[in-house]
């Protein structure tokens, strides 16, 4: 073991001046020195010596600290969950609860008729939650155009599957007297300028609502011999006409059938 036991500081005449350590390295007596620049003039060069030596004991406190507080880090790091594992237990999440059916009063969709349109909308919509305005009056359209053009045919067929027993019964019993009077119409629909709501009203479970339909109509009768005897298909004729359709609010067939024709 080194053991220090005396330092002698010795300067020379030309200002150099060295510092010797006597030790004992066991039961032998070591002495070495470390020269020292003295006098005035050089006393800067031994206070930046001492500074460069601070700092390396500075730098080498830093590296030790840092390697214990780094190695520290890391195991706490080590020991942070990780994120969500598909392999771990999931956290089982309660069911949302079903939404609760609102009641369709003071839909914006029905807003704009008259107060009696628009209470006899609302109470449909109440009774049936599959209703939709627009496909109703879309579908009324498309109806209104078949209706005609299966009658003008004499289609007896395809006029039964849109219409109730009652008016089916009238458009058989006006084609059986055109038949017989040997007449055939060569009637075209032009256009369709406009489809309103007229009516509504749910009655029982029974909804009926009531259409007023604006049409251009190019018609023309011609007799057995194929002669005109009236109409032209020149000019069209703007036709009103308020058809009336129902449905069971209560049944799962979602057609509507004409149940109702009158002249607007």
């Amino acid at each position: 073991m080194l053991h220090i036991v005396n330092v002698t500081r010795f300067c020379g005449a030309a200002g150099r001046c060295s510092i010797e350590f006597a030790s004992y390295l066991g039961h032998n007596r070591v002495t070495f020195g470390v020269p020292r620049v003295c006098g005035q003039a050089n006393r800067e060069k031994s206070v930046i010596f001492e500074i460069v030596i601070l700092a390396m004991i500075a730098a080498f406190l830093g590296m030790r600290l840092y390697s214990v507080l780094g190695r520290r880090a890391e195991h706490e790091e080590e020991i942070i969950p990780k994120g969500f594992d598909p392999g771990e237990d999931k956290v089982q999440m309660a069911p949302a609860p079903a939404p609760v059916a609102e009641l369709p009063r003071g839909d914006a969709r029905l807003a704009g008729f008259p107060p009696a349109i628009e209470r006899g909308l609302q109470d449909i919509l109440s009774a049936d939650r599959r209703f939709d305005l627009l496909a109703f009056l879309e579908g009324a359209r498309a109806a209104y155009e078949m209706v005609l053009e299966a009658f003008w045919r004499g289609d007896k067929e395809e006029i039964k599957q849109l219409c109730d027993d009652d008016v089916y019964a009238s458009f058989v019993a006006a084609i059986d007297a055109r038949e017989a009077e040997g007449h055939t119409l060569e009637n075209r629909l032009v256009r369709i300028e406009d489809t309103a709501i007229h009516s509504a009203m749910l009655d029982g479970k029974v909804a009926r609502i009531a259409v007023r339909f604006v049409s251009d109509i190019a018609a023309l009768t011609r007799d057995k011999d194929g002669n005109m005897i009236a109409g032209s298909l020149d000019d069209a004729v703007e036709s009103r006409d308020v058809w009336t359709f129902s449905r069971d609010v209560r049944s799962s067939d979602p057609a509507w059938l004409l149940d109702e024709t009158d002249e607007g």
